[in-house]
């Protein structure tokens, strides 16, 4: 391409970029269906090592029980929608790339950013509780100890090297770890029933309050309080739409190897729901920093439970993987489409996106640093909190955008489609909303809202002020001002691509109304 050609639309402008510009930012494809299936499971499993189990605190077990069935079906109506989208949009922008198809630029960005922050946010809770079960392997190996903040600079910069090193080594590294931790999970059923340690009664151990059951010991209203600790369960599974540009065959493996992840981990998560608490019973379940681990330690030896939790640390560590492939592919994206600034998408000699693997561990580092010794909470709770707050939005702003896309691009392929089709995207969004709601009302996540509502308006005023004067004519912009009709990055010439969405604005802005 000679001179770059420019064009304005939805109160944004784009330039266009000669090859040279891609070929910096190129991705490999080395995933299949095992590969998506190890990163979906691997993103998401240390949801049932640590963080669920503080729904017991809030709502008891029944509490819990209920919230996680009615997020369970969430999950599934949102990943069917998110899997007729992957497979329509094969680029690796996911949730941006969704809204900003259905929403325009500005959709796409507040979408893209929630997603930054679960992400980065989600990553950093995983180093934290890493760190705790690492250093209390360490403790019962050796007896020494290490300061937390030792254990999040070792986990990110070994996590960051990894995920630098090659996608393919981070999909094998990801399967591997998945079935590690799913069997892990089955051991600890296992030997718990043969030990005589369930005690299913000591799931409604939980004091009631006045008038309450023992089911429902803090009353109906807090189901409410628990479906955030119920959606750690399955967080991060949405991340899978971002492999794209690095699977095979996007739109057949990414809608199957996410389905069938999710199943998995629906069986991990019954299993921690109903057996963990029946050996530690719900009130210490409830308290627990390390519920697996404090499992395993209360009917093994102690050399035992300590050889586990070298064991258990994996399931942290599968989830470190795959929550921070999901921020790098994430910042690469919005980087790629000059929302956020161009140098986070550069790839190098192993085609990862280096810049934003090392940028979003930075910020994730920081988070935690000041939140842990700013005298206020525990540093792993608040970050949890931002977390799971950013990924609610982002799971309302994607079904609404499925929802639209339906309309809006009546006539774009769609090489799979949702089997629950629009109820099942209704069903995800309310719920989803209905968490959203549950959050701004409970005290607990009052700091984590008061954080997230500031970064939001930063980052909309600086794309105001900088980036939507810079954007660049992505894959994903191309397929949204083409009207769907602008498929696989890979099958198409992008520069020709980037042409015709000039002369096809220019021809538009000339037309009279």
């Amino acid at each position: 391409m000679s001179a770059p050609e420019k064009v304005s639309t939805s109160g944004v402008s784009y330039t266009t970029v000669d090859q040279s510009y891609f070929e910096k930012r190129t991705l490999r494809r080395s995933a299949g269906f095992w590969g998506i299936w190890g990163i979906g499971v691997a993103a998401v499993i240390s949801g049932d090592f640590s963080g669920w189990n503080g729904g017991i605190a809030s709502a008891g077990w029944g509490g819990l029980l209920i919230a996680t069935v009615f997020v369970a079906l969430m999950f599934f109506g949102l990943f069917f929608s998110i899997g007729e989208m992957s497979a329509a949009m094969p680029h690796t922008g996911g949730a941006y790339s969704f809204a900003r198809a259905a929403m325009g630029p500005w959709g796409g960005f507040v979408t893209g950013l929630a997603e930054s922050i679960e992400y980065v946010m989600t990553t950093a809770v995983v180093v934290y509780y890493s760190g705790q079960y690492a250093d209390a392997a360490l403790q019962a190996l050796t007896g020494a100890s290490l300061s937390p903040v030792v254990w999040w600079a070792i986990l990110y910069v070994v996590f960051v090297a990894l995920n630098t090193a090659g996608a393919s080594v981070g999909f094998k590294f990801a399967i591997v770890v998945s079935i590690v931790s799913i069997a892990i999970l089955v051991l600890f059923a296992i030997l718990a029933a043969a030990n005589g340690a369930l005690d299913f009664g000591s799931l409604f151990d939980v004091k009631p309050d006045a008038g309450a059951s023992a089911f429902l010991p803090h009353g109906v209203h807090t189901i409410f309080f628990a479906l955030p600790f119920a959606i750690w369960f399955f967080l991060g599974i949405e991340e899978l739409p971002l492999a794209a540009e690095e699977t095979h065959n996007p739109a057949r493996d990414i809608p199957r190897g996410g389905v069938w992840g999710l199943v998995s981990l629906m069986v991990c998560a019954a299993i921690v729901l109903f057996l963990n608490p029946a050996v530690l019973g719900a009130d210490t379940t409830g308290a627990s920093g390390q519920p697996l681990l404090d499992g395993f330690a209360s009917f093994l030896p102690k050399e035992a439970a300590a050889i586990l939790s070298i064991f258990a640390l994996l399931g942290l560590l599968a989830s470190l993987q795959g929550i921070m492939y999901a921020y790098g592919r994430n910042m690469y994206s919005l980087s790629r489409a000059g929302y956020y600034p161009k140098f986070l998408s550069l790839t190098g000699a192993t085609q990862t996106p280096w810049v934003a693997l090392i940028v979003g561990g930075v910020i994730g580092f920081a988070a935690l640093f000041i939140v842990q010794y700013s005298g206020s909470e525990s540093a792993g709770a608040v970050v949890l909190n931002i977390s799971v707050w950013g990924a609610v939005i982002a799971y309302v702003l994607q079904m609404t955008s499925f929802l639209l896309l339906r309309r809006k691009f009546p006539n774009a392929k769609r090489p799979w489609k949702s089997p629950w089709g629009v109820p099942g995207a209704v069903y995800a969004g309310v719920i989803a909303l209905i968490s959203f709601v549950a959050l701004l009302f409970n005290p607990s996540f009052q700091l984590a809202i008061v954080i997230i509502a500031i970064v939001f308006v930063l980052g909309v005023v600086l794309f105001a002020l900088f980036g939507r004067t810079r954007l660049i004519l992505s894959p994903e912009e191309e397929y949204a001002l083409s009207g769907g009709l602008h498929g696989d990055p890979a099958t198409e010439d992008i520069a020709a691509l980037q042409h015709e969405v000039v002369l096809e604005a220019e021809e538009s802005a000339a037309r009279p109304d």
